[in-house]
């Protein structure tokens, strides 16, 4: 554990170190989008976060090569050359993109080839875990498009949700967090050494986001860009694949069996869909996204503000609450499916979800339904001022004609999202 901490911390305080020299150089690059009517914030600010984010993953994997523990990673698989290889791709992608405005055509292209690289280095998908039925073997040609698919879904999951300052970056630490718990334990709890290259993965991207979260808290200094979400997507499907699609099941479920009388991971199978659990949010604004836009007979592409952090922020809420809801509901998502796999017949495990999902529900409705006295002790949206005979309520100001349309809450300038315009 103490080796992995390390990782963590040598990630971070690189991620954070660098985070300000970069924002010096993105403003001396020109990298600085001029504010559009629907950007929320209301001074130009620099992108390129992104590479303050690739040199604290670099400094990570060579801190950890060095390891006494932790190197034997490198020494029996090919995975964590594997992730530095896609992170490069997808990273000067990012750059790029950042920099010039790339078509979303040729981001998707780049996704593809970060992916592609990856798998032929060996981090790909061998088998399937289906509740039901068991573990489902995968030949070659069909590991290599359920890998190619599940990265690029999840860097544009990640990317949509990229849309408030600190967003993105506290989701995927969450998400990590809970990915490391849960590989850590099946390393050293069960001795599974395949689980060891997720284990380091996901320390690595903690200490990614924990490092840059400081510097893009609202109101943000500097935004992460396509460089930094396209590149915390892909550790993180990097993890998921490796921990899901690498880790022996047979194996799994006799370890468990012959350390504890009864099954207390029953069934065996849902912690290694733990990975995928911890982006529910972001992959099912991407599914609503895409299916909103179709339904209203627009391409998938076109940008809109129906995003769930949107939807917060349309509902009442200010921007640092809404950004705080989604941090608890990700947190409830990840953290409840780790425990629920530590002990899924624990009626106290069951019990304490359901109870934070019913204050979750509390939280998003409070601004509409709460009476005045309970929002009076949370601050008002932003934008919005309490006129004198209705203390409680939240009215509009009056508009400034010569301030800029917030328009569409977005975190980003000139940011469009990997597969779409927002």
């Amino acid at each position: 554990m103490r080796e992995y901490l390390l990782t963590l911390c040598v990630t971070a305080a690189v991620t954070y170190v660098l985070t300000g020299p970069v924002r010096k150089f993105a403003i001396a690059s020109g990298a600085v989008p001029q504010i559009r009517a629907r950007d929320v914030h209301r001074e130009p600010t620099p992108r390129l976060g992104g590479i303050a984010m690739f040199g604290g993953l670099c400094a990570g994997l060579l801190v950890a090569g060095q390891l006494t523990n932790v190197r034997e990673v490198f020494a029996t698989t090919s995975e964590p050359l594997a992730l530095l290889s896609g992170a490069s791709v997808i990273w000067l992608i990012g750059v790029i993109d950042d920099k010039w405005a790339v078509s979303a055509l040729l981001k998707l292209g780049g996704q593809i080839v970060a992916a592609g690289v990856m798998v032929l280095q060996g981090l790909m998908v061998l088998w399937l875990p289906i509740p039901g039925v068991g573990p489902v073997h995968l030949d070659d040609k069909q590991g290599m498009l359920v890998t190619v698919f599940l990265i690029v879904v999840t860097i544009n999951a990640v990317n949509f949700v990229d849309g408030l300052d600190g967003l993105a970056s506290g989701m995927i630490c969450i998400a990590a967090t809970a990915s490391f718990m849960h590989a850590y334990r099946m390393w050293y709890g069960y001795g599974i050494e395949s689980a060891a290259p997720a284990t380091l993965f996901a320390a690595v991207l903690i200490g990614m986001c924990a490092g840059f979260l400081p510097h893009n808290l609202h109101p943000a200094r500097i935004f992460m860009g396509d460089s930094g979400s396209m590149l915390i997507g892909l550790v993180l499907a990097a993890s998921a694949v490796s921990v899901t699609g690498q880790v022996d099941l047979d194996l799994l479920g006799e370890r468990v069996g012959t350390r504890e009388a009864t099954h207390a991971m029953v069934p065996v199978y849902i912690p290694l869909l733990l990975p995928l659990t911890v982006i529910a949010l972001p992959v099912a604004d991407l599914f609503l996204a895409v299916v909103r836009r179709t339904w209203n007979g627009k391409s998938p592409f076109a940008p809109d503000r129906g995003h769930l952090h949107h939807r917060l922020l349309d509902v009442g809420h200010s921007h640092r609450r809404a950004v705080l809801i989604m941090y608890f509901w990700s947190a409830l998502i990840a953290f409840g499916t780790v425990a629920f796999s530590v002990d899924s017949r624990s009626v106290w495990v069951v019990a304490g979800i359901v109870a934070a999902s019913a204050i979750g529900l509390a939280l998003l409705l409070l601004p509409r339904f709460a009476p005045g006295w309970a929002r009076r002790l949370v601050p008002l949206r932003s934008g919005h001022t309490a006129p004198a005979d209705t203390p409680g309520d939240p009215a509009p100001a009056a508009p400034d004609p010569a301030a800029p349309d917030p328009g569409t809450p977005r975190e980003d300038g000139q940011r469009t999202s990997s597969l779409a315009g927002d």
